[in-house]
């Protein structure tokens, strides 16, 4: 890119430092600058439409102008601008929003917290977990699993949950306490003629065996996602969840749903608890919950787990933890217009019926020789992109064949993301078939484009 002095681009590089992004790179080839919304669609600062394939970060539900999302904001921000929630204090948006979500949580829930984003709401049932062991008399209950290649967040505690490499390295992370079992991935993990039950009953097993080998009354909480997201959406095999229910329940182990892609109807339900019939004791929102309009999450959790840090509170004398932000009343008033609209428009409907369209058309692709897999469920699907179709591997360098693929439709006009060699395709709930359409038709176009550039590359 060729970057005029004092333009956006250039100031840009001279002034940020961006997330997820290689800061060397960038001072070379500069942002793309986004300036306006429109449905699902963006525009950069030549005008130039984009298709947004990944509804911003799996994130903006209801298009980029949903002109009553900002009314919301502006009625709420005329009212109230700021009120926080410490020390007994309360206001309207966040005592109507609290209860909307109790309600609406797919098994019988009790409280909400209210953070500022994922990955402080997971940082902040991290420190739950460990107070109410200690409420509990169980001070050596402290240990957390999660899995490789899920994506928890990145703060120092959220970090260590989530299981990607390059969220550890460098970082000293993960810390102490938070392990790893194996990824519900069949495509990649899966044994030469296993079938996807019998790889659930592995992984399974190797959980039970993991709770075993630590000290089961070590084991305090198991986090995971319904449907990976950042890891490279894996959609978990038949019989997963029940048989990882299983394990947790004889332990006596808390299940805390990580909701923050797939909540809000991304799967084709409100939750893909209920997609899946996780029944978890502690749910993780934010992203969808306010269409990314507004920095809000929020953590619901069942009486298991308030009861005994409500009585740990009292014995303290008060619970030492919040946000000054935790349930803005501008986040409140717009989660609750944002989750209105969801329901008068029936989008969870609309993202089954879509998403399953949107499956079909996508797996229409599968015969490419670039394509290794589809996978996907509602609306959110990944396309693994391979070299060697059945060794299932791409090039020496990971990502080298995804960033190829994700350079090539964005100058087609889609913004997408490659998460290493896999394509991330995660439009708004909004979407039409004719706009699905169209995507598939880019990539369709991108996959027999790039084979000429892949072809330089040193296979894996």
């Amino acid at each position: 890119m060729s970057m005029l002095p004092n333009s956006q681009e250039a100031r840009d590089v001279a002034y940020q430092l961006h997330p997820y992004t290689n800061a060397r790179t960038h001072q070379q080839a500069g942002p793309l600058v986004i300036e306006r919304g429109e449905g699902p669609y963006v525009f950069d600062a030549s005008g130039k439409r984009y298709f947004e394939a990944m509804a911003g970060l799996w994130s903006v539900g209801l298009g980029f102008n949903e002109r009553r999302l900002v009314e919301a904001a502006h009625k709420q921000m005329l009212a109230l601008p700021f009120y926080h929630t410490f020390s007994a204090k309360s206001h309207g948006p966040s005592i109507d929003l609290a209860e909307k979500l109790v309600a609406l949580a797919p098994v019988p829930m009790s409280k909400v917290f209210f953070t500022n984003s994922g990955s402080e709401a997971n940082d902040t049932v991290l420190k739950l977990i460990a107070y109410r062991s200690n409420a509990l008399g169980q001070p050596q209950r402290k240990k957390v699993i999660s899995r490789m290649r899920a994506y928890h967040g990145v703060t120092i505690a959220s970090a260590s949950l989530t299981g990607l490499p390059n969220n550890h390295r460098s970082f000293d992370l993960p810390l102490p306490n938070i392990l790893h079992t194996g990824s519900p991935h069949f495509y990649k993990d899966g044994a030469p003629g296993e079938t996807e039950e019998a790889f659930a009953t592995r992984r399974a097993e190797e959980l039970d065996a993991l709770i075993q080998k630590e000290g089961p009354d070590t084991i305090a909480a198991f986090f995971g996602e319904p449907v990976m997201g950042a890891g490279g959406v894996i959609v978990p095999p038949a019989t997963y969840w029940d048989k990882i229910q299983a394990v947790l329940n004889k332990y006596d182990i808390l299940l805390v749903a990580d909701e923050v892609i797939c909540g809000f109807g991304r799967t084709g339900k409100m939750f893909g608890c209920e997609t899946y019939g996780i029944k978890p004791d502690v749910l993780v929102v934010s992203k969808q919950i306010t269409s990314s309009y507004f920095p809000f999450s929020a953590i619901i959790m069942n009486d298991r787990m308030f009861e005994p840090i409500a009585d740990e509170s009292n014995k303290i004398g008060v619970l030492g933890h919040g946000f000054t932000a935790g349930g803005h009343p501008v986040g409140s008033a717009v989660a609750l217009e944002n989750l209105k609209i969801i329901e008068e428009r029936g989008l969870v409907a609309h993202a089954a019926e879509l998403g399953a369209y949107m499956q079909g058309r996508l797996r229409e692709l599968t015969s490419h020789p670039l394509v290794g897999e589809v996978r996907g469920v509602g609306m959110i699907a990944a396309i693994e992109l391979v070299l060697d179709k059945g060794r299932k591997t791409a090039a020496a360098t990971p990502g080298a064949v995804g960033g190829i693929a994700s350079r090539m439709l964005q100058e087609r006009g889609v913004i997408s993301r490659n998460m290493l060699d896999a394509i991330a395709i995660c439009p708004p709930l909004i979407v039409t078939k004719a706009q699905i359409d169209d995507l598939v038709a880019a990539i369709s176009g991108v996959l027999n484009d790039m084979k000429a550039e892949v072809a330089k590359l040193t296979p894996a």
